[in-house]
């Protein structure tokens, strides 16, 4: 054989698979380490509250578990292109010999990948539901949070086209704005007066449904005073996105303050609430016939 033909002949499999691998390794060792420490603490939702921060840490996690399967699709797909694409050689443009494929290299895909998704899958499940970290339990909370029975109740009343709060702790009093204390743990009883709605307190890391005639209950533990958004991620009509609202987390003595004010400002209007419920079914202003 020439040294011209030496030169062209590919390299075996083997070596392109061990090169291949010593690289996807190496890149692994350093992006996965890198991926938890700096992107951690800007994953989605926040800090505002204990569930927002289990699930920062539950996303950090996910994140780091699936960085090397993700660098090993990336870095193949760009090792393929790179390593076998068309060098203008004699005969490039015939089709190469066929791939019958690898069944060791196949099933060892699998049961790696497999044994990944499930981890993930049961990883992600007990994080979430040790606290109710955040999401919505109907009326018979199966996961709660220690010290639940001193939790402050809150009822979030979805409604068309926005959500009231009243508070039962102090005399039933709804209010337009949603205000908490901070350092609280706090059980939110999410409902509806008629369409389907979704409570969703983005940076308190709550998110739960507002269903008519159900009560559904999610806590969260308030840390430091804060502003979160508010917003409805159901679509529940004409005016769907204008169901935005800001709600804040205050201190203790600041909430007491806050309280004493609407009761006394909304004091002329509380006799026509109806009396605090955890559903209401209001009757219909008219009635078709």
């Amino acid at each position: 054989m020439t040294e011209a033909a030496a030169s062209t002949t590919p390299a075996p499999a083997t070596d392109h698979g061990k090169r291949f691998l010593v690289a996807w390794i190496v890149a692994s060792v350093i992006a996965t380490p890198l991926v938890a420490i700096f992107l951690g603490d800007h994953l989605p939702p926040g800090n505002g509250s204990a569930q927002a921060h289990e699930q920062v840490f539950d996303n950090s996690w996910l994140l780091a578990i699936m960085t090397p399967p993700g660098l090993f699709v990336v870095m193949f797909l760009g090792y393929a292109l790179w390593t076998f694409r068309n060098r203008g050689t004699v005969g490039a443009l015939e089709d190469g010999p066929p791939i019958r494929g690898n069944a060791r290299i196949q099933t060892l895909w699998m049961v790696i990948t497999s044994a990944i998704v499930l981890f993930l899958a049961g990883f992600g499940s007990y994080e979430l539901v040790q606290s109710g970290a955040g999401g919505g339990q109907g009326p018979t909370a199966a996961f709660q949070p220690a010290g639940y029975q001193k939790a402050l109740d809150v009822q979030v009343i979805g409604q068309q086209w926005e959500f009231t709060y009243r508070y039962p702790t102090y005399g039933g009093i709804e209010t337009p704005h949603l205000v908490l204390p901070a350092g609280t743990l706090v059980r939110l009883h999410v409902t509806s007066l008629d369409a389907i709605h979704s409570f969703w307190a983005y940076g308190l890391g709550v998110k739960a449904d507002a269903n008519p005639g159900v009560d559904n209950i999610v806590y969260v533990h308030t840390k430091d005073p804060m502003q979160f958004d508010i917003r409805c991620a159901e679509l529940c009509g004409l005016w769907h996105g204008y169901m935005f609202d800001t709600g804040h987390v205050v201190a203790s003595g600041r909430f007491t303050s806050w309280i004493k004010q609407q009761q006394s400002y909304f004091a002329p209007v509380s006799k026509y609430l109806p009396p605090y419920s955890t559903t209401y079914l209001p009757d219909p202003s008219q009635r078709a016939g």
